[in-house]
């Protein structure tokens, strides 16, 4: 047993060292008018639950892959590690702290209550000690949470382990919705995206989240080179815990997977012109006449559009990609006499990966001086 032991720890300690010393990447997604936008993972697992990492590791993940906050969400029920790492539930939060301030990533103290559903899996997060949330009957571990001041998410609402047929709503989750103690919900995790979800969160108010889950070191589950791990793209005052606490509280965050992003309209549309530069000519467009207007993306994302209503007065194209770090030119030409006493010209375009719901797309405008 002691020869396991130690060479589990000697594994704990080559992953730990294999993380030091790397540079840190920077992610381009734009802040909007008003606050500033936070890339965020709140959810993940160390050798202190399921997970097989120690908790400095995933500090130091999160540096590399140019994130500004997470929060270490190690299971209250399932510990399979507990004859080998013998520790309270917030000693994961207490050994990453310190390298956390060191490397200036925000680090928010959460647990996961892990439970049946329903109601199933559930993250608190702010909150001051997990182990009172050690409790047996859920709805009392839920109420100690929110009574600690947590932000409460339903992880992974369509997890076919519990949920294989269809993806529910329970009286259980009412319940806890109008006791205050659910706040927000997972349209994405680790692999997985709910389209449920989505109405869910906008149908009752909940704040949208995506994360990872994430058990093993982060490259085994994603492409963090070329890449990026889903994640909760948060738009808060200042880059402060308390800045974050109260983003979430007031439901101003996206969920980012791939090259989707999903949430309320308000927060999509302002980030999708933040990442565009735009370079109108000067000019009066005519008849017959074409204009080239060049839009550079300086975010990560590529913008995939689709015209919804045809420009008055003018053609465009009825598809465009915005490549992500390039200038793509959008070519109009005039169409009609009256084009030229137009003062604008307005181009109507759905984001093909920007939802608003589980059906619909945000939709755009573009308005070009005419002048």
């Amino acid at each position: 047993m002691r020869i396991k032991i130690l060479l589990f720890l000697l594994l704990l300690i080559f992953i730990s060292f294999s993380v030091i010393g790397q540079s840190r990447k920077i992610i381009h997604i734009p802040n909007i008018p008003g606050y500033r936008t936070l890339k965020c993972d709140f959810h993940m697992h160390t050798v202190f639950s399921d997970g097989t990492v120690w908790p400095t590791v995933r500090v130091e993940e999160a540096w590399q892959e140019g994130l500004d906050a997470i929060s270490i969400t190690d299971h209250i029920e399932y510990l399979p590690h507990s004859k080998d790492v013998v520790a309270d539930h917030n000693r994961s939060f207490d050994i990453a702290e310190p390298l956390a301030n060191n490397r200036n990533i925000i680090l928010i103290k959460g647990a996961e209550i892990t439970r049946s559903m329903p109601p199933g899996h559930l993250n608190a997060l702010f909150i001051r000690n997990a182990n009172l949330l050690e409790r047996e009957d859920v709805f009392d571990a839920i109420k100690e949470a929110r009574d600690q001041g947590a932000f409460l998410i339903w992880n992974h609402p369509g997890w076919k382990a519990q949920q294989p047929e269809n993806t529910l709503w329970w009286d259980e989750h009412t319940r806890l919705l109008q006791g205050d103690m659910l706040h927000g919900i997972e349209v994405f995790n680790y692999n997985e995206y709910y389209p449920e979800a989505i109405d869910w969160a906008r149908e009752k108010k909940l704040t949208v989240f995506a994360n990872t889950d994430v058990h093993e070191p982060i490259a085994m589950d994603y492409d963090v080179v070329n890449g990026h791990r889903p994640m909760t793209l948060v738009f808060a005052r200042s880059r402060t815990e308390g800045g974050i606490r109260e983003a979430l509280f007031s439901r101003r965050t996206l969920a980012w997977f791939n090259n989707t992003l999903i949430g309320r309209a308000n927060l999509l549309e302002p980030l999708f012109f933040a990442s565009l530069k735009i370079v109108n000519p000067e000019g009066k467009l005519r008849n017959g006449e074409s204009w080239r207007i060049e839009i550079e993306n300086i975010s990560d994302v590529d913008f995939e559009l689709e015209q919804v209503q045809p420009g008055v007065g003018f053609d465009a194209p009825e598809n465009l990609v915005l490549k992500a770090h390039r200038i793509t030119p959008l070519e109009i030409t005039g169409n009609s006499d009256e084009v030229a006493d137009m003062d604008e010209l307005k181009a109507f375009y759905k984001v093909k990966n920007m939802m608003v719901s589980s059906a619909d797309n945000l939709v755009v405008t573009f308005v070009f001086a005419n002048n």
